[in-house]
């Protein structure tokens, strides 16, 4: 990192997925070298950012914005948003890059008395922000990937990194190293599904995993959150002599996953938060998007599709198994 800090500075990333924050690595990244040291990052809870940057040097603290939980309320939410307010103020910040289009948080860091505010600067937001640039307002539509991104170049901050590259804490590593026993050839099966329609059930990723398994691969591992508990051991009992096979990763840390990514050969599963800590680490990232656009911005994600391309209702469940093997194979074979 160039150069010696002698500001206090902020990004905020209020999107709450698991996606959104590694989305935004090389941003932070770039605006973490442009300022000359790390950053603190405001993020939402649910972005579990604290686990997935725990190995990442540009992010040296974290400032926590509970706002719209699942469509709920959080603690910062209605009045309660004065106490946000009030704990960004005690943190002095010289300067914060607000990485979103949000008004509401462009007006808290000026209540708050920041000094120098960047951001986005579309409509009303921008009466909030006192430096420029600001993006056009056909930069929009654009993916928050994208959007980030052309804000950069606007500024003037380079940005060194294609897609997001996560690095891996060694504690999380060896700590997986000794769960599994071995290394040996490991395929990550990706359960977890934010929404229902994405979900690609019980039965495919069986019949997945039974292929894979039969083909000669030495073992799979079934990732997902808690809520996929129950769908792993189902998947696992209807293995039958492969179960011993069968590696079951559910409810690990982000980081016991991002560890456990970088021993697979690749990820296959719903497009979810996993598939991009996948792409992330640097593995090849095998995406179901039945029922969503695939993701563009790592060349590690290899999108697979129904035919006649995504769609919400009943997309992903026209997905094959055998089709999915056929991408498999097909990109592998290069």
């Amino acid at each position: 990192m160039a150069g010696k800090q002698s500001m206090k500075v902020a990004v905020v990333q209020p999107l709450p997925g698991i996606g959104d924050t590694i989305w935004h690595l090389p941003h932070i990244r770039a605006i973490a070298a442009h300022v000359g040291g790390p950053v603190t990052l405001i993020a939402k809870p649910r972005s579990a950012a604290h686990q997935i940057f725990a190995a990442e040097e540009t992010v040296n603290d974290y400032l926590w914005i509970d706002r719209n939980p699942d469509k709920g309320r959080g603690k910062d939410d209605g009045i309660r948003a004065l106490g946000f307010v009030t704990r960004l103020r005690q943190q002095r910040f010289d300067r914060i890059y607000l990485l979103h289009h949000s008004k509401t948080l462009a007006l808290w860091t000026a209540l708050a008395g920041i000094p120098e505010r960047f951001g986005y600067g579309y409509g009303v937001q921008k009466l909030f922000l006192n430096r420029r640039p600001f993006l056009a307002p056909s930069d929009l539509p654009l993916h928050p990937y994208l959007q980030a991104s052309a804000w950069l170049q606007r500024a003037g901050i380079a940005m060194t990194e294609a897609e997001p590259r996560l690095p891996i804490a060694p504690a999380a590593h060896h700590a997986v190293l000794e769960r599994l026993g071995s290394a040996d050839a490991i395929v990550m099966i990706g359960l977890g599904s934010s929404e229902p329609y994405k979900q690609w059930g019980v039965a495919n990723f069986t019949a997945l995993a039974e292929a894979l398994l039969r083909r000669g691969w030495p073992r799979i591992a079934l990732v997902g959150g808690p809520a996929e508990a129950m769908m792993a051991e189902e998947i696992i009992s209807r293995l039958g002599a492969l179960a011993p096979r069968a590696v079951q990763a559910v409810g690990w840390t982000l980081g016991e996953v991002a560890a456990l990514c970088g021993l697979c050969a690749f990820y296959v599963g719903n497009d979810t938060g996993v598939l991009n800590i996948a792409a992330a680490v640097g593995i090849q990232t095998f995406g179901l998007f039945g029922a969503t656009e695939p993701l563009s911005h790592s060349a590690r994600i290899v999108p697979i599709q129904p035919p006649g391309g995504y769609e919400k209702e009943g997309g992903t469940a026209r997905i094959t198994v055998e089709a999915v093997l056929g991408v498999i194979d097909a990109s592998r074979s290069h």
